[in-house]
């Protein structure tokens, strides 16, 4: 094919291809006229030409090759205009490819090769070329009135992530990848919806509620070969419907204000449980350390009458005089007053004694201290 051009600009670059196309387009006369008369006029150079060519085609015949077609100035010209269609098809077939695309070539309509960013060539006519953005990222919504495990409906929204990852199975594995990921998803959707109650999707479920609708989605979406990968499922709104709306913000500031009662009963029990329990733990001390005082009292009391028994047995009637002048001191000496009867006396030890004895034995007790 490049031989056949070459040859033909050779042909055309000769005088004598000049001259014959001067002549076939009757420029013989019109440049004579117009070295007197100015340039040329266009409409009387295609009005020549046209009347030329009608007489030829009368005269001889258009289908008589060997008069027509394969004369010599009607062979060059058409070698010309074979030359400006070659040109045509060899600069309408570049094409440029974004950074962020890529290019799905179908030559007679079936899938033949992906070609990446830059400048590329096609056969026109011949190959036909999909570009798809593999970059971006997308998004879609899906919405609706969704019927929840208690019976009842909540109004939710969610929005969609993805990315095109092959950009022959997102054209062609499926008629249309979009609508065909938003039907999955709300499919989706209503089918975790259903599994939970409207309390739980309003409040702490809608972390489940995300999760689990992308877990699901990735399942329904795989078999189909889309070519599109999850980025992100985010759960946007959860409210009831309008008419019982009122209603349902009645019943939510009631759950508010318990959390917020819970709330103030953990404070002051964390506030007060210290408390009680440092006031409990110095009474356990307390109690310890009484049950120690006492024990070592009692031993002391024990060890001193182990030393008194001796004596005891030596004398009873003097150590029971000692010890009983003993605990009187102990006892007199915290009063000033002592009751006795009408007699004036009181038994001591094994007998009476007087009132001025004792008091006696008080004074003396007095000045000792």
């Amino acid at each position: 094919m490049l031989c056949y051009v070459s040859k033909i600009v050779g042909l055309f670059s000769t005088m004598h291809i000049k001259n014959s196309i001067k002549n076939f387009f009757c420029f013989g006369k019109i440049l004579k006229n117009s070295n007197s008369n100015g340039p040329p006029d266009l409409e009387d150079i295609v009005k020549n030409f046209l009347a030329k060519w009608k007489i030829r085609c009368c005269r001889k015949g258009i289908f008589n090759t060997k008069s027509v077609f394969f004369k010599r100035n009607n062979f060059y010209f058409f070698c010309f205009v074979v030359l400006c269609f070659f040109l045509f098809f060899i600069g309408n077939g570049f094409y440029t490819i974004k950074e962020a695309e890529r290019g799905v070539v179908l030559r007679f309509g079936k899938f033949h090769h992906i070609v990446f960013p830059g400048l590329n060539w096609k056969c026109s006519f011949v190959d036909t070329v999909y570009t798809v953005n593999v970059e971006s990222v997308q998004e879609l919504v899906a919405s609706g009135v969704m019927l929840t495990s208690d019976e009842n409906v909540v109004h939710v929204e969610m929005n969609v992530q993805y990315r095109i990852t092959n950009p022959r199975s997102y054209l062609f594995s499926v008629t249309n990848p979009d609508d065909s990921l938003k039907q999955a998803t709300d499919s989706a959707l209503r089918g975790v919806i259903g599994k939970y109650t409207m309390d739980r999707i309003l409040t702490e479920g809608r972390t489940l509620v995300r999760n689990d609708t992308q877990r699901i989605l990735e399942d329904i979406i795989f078999p189909y070969n889309m070519g599109i990968t999850l980025l992100d499922v985010n759960f946007q709104t959860a409210r009831p419907p309008e008419e019982v709306k009122e209603s349902f913000d009645d019943a939510i500031a009631a759950r508010e204000n318990e959390q917020q009662f819970i709330r103030e009963a953990e404070a002051y029990v964390n506030e007060v449980q210290p408390r009680a329990n440092g006031r409990a733990q110095r009474i356990l001390e307390e109690g310890r350390a009484y049950k120690v005082r006492t024990i070592l009292n009692a031993k002391g009391e024990v060890e001193r009458f182990l030393k008194i028994l001796p004596e005891y047995r030596m004398s009873p009637e003097i150590t029971k005089e000692r010890l009983y002048i003993d605990v009187m001191e102990k006892v007199l000496s915290n009063t000033n007053k002592v009751l006795l009867p009408n007699n004036n006396t009181i038994f001591w030890g094994s007998g009476l004694c007087n009132h001025d004895f004792l008091n006696r034995t008080h004074d003396c007790l007095r000045e000792t201290k």
